[in-house]
């Protein structure tokens, strides 16, 4: 990976761009197969993120990946694909009711977490 990855802006891999379909209910799959479908997706500059409802593979659990995260989109077949394991994803910060991806706290922890597969 490159020093330079940034957690909140998609890379330009994923081919995204303002005019690009929304995500949302999309599956996603990390690098050792299914992890859950988008429950909601920002597109915010600066601040791009995916909320994945994992279901029943870490009991219900939904958890907030960086879009940096994301290496490609399939539009056609309507998968996302992060580079990242199940168990990395696994043990990420939980995400907490009520605590909004604006907290500036609570983007930081995930930014540490997620950026230390990248730096």
């Amino acid at each position: 990976m490159s020093n330079t990855w940034d957690p909140w802006s998609y890379r330009d891999s994923t081919g995204r761009t303002p005019d690009s379909a929304g995500i949302v209910g999309y599956k996603v799959h990390a690098t050792d197969g299914h992890i859950g479908k988008i429950d909601e997706a920002s597109d915010a500059v600066g601040a791009a993120s995916i909320v994945v409802d994992t279901g029943p593979w870490i009991f219900g659990r939904k958890v907030v990946l960086p879009a940096g995260t994301v290496e490609r989109i399939d539009d056609a077949e309507k998968v996302v694909y992060v580079d990242l394991t199940k168990e990395q994803i696994k043990d990420s910060p939980e995400l907490v009711e009520g605590i909004a991806m604006t907290d500036p706290q609570y983007r930081e922890s995930i930014g540490i977490y997620y950026g230390g597969y990248y730096i």
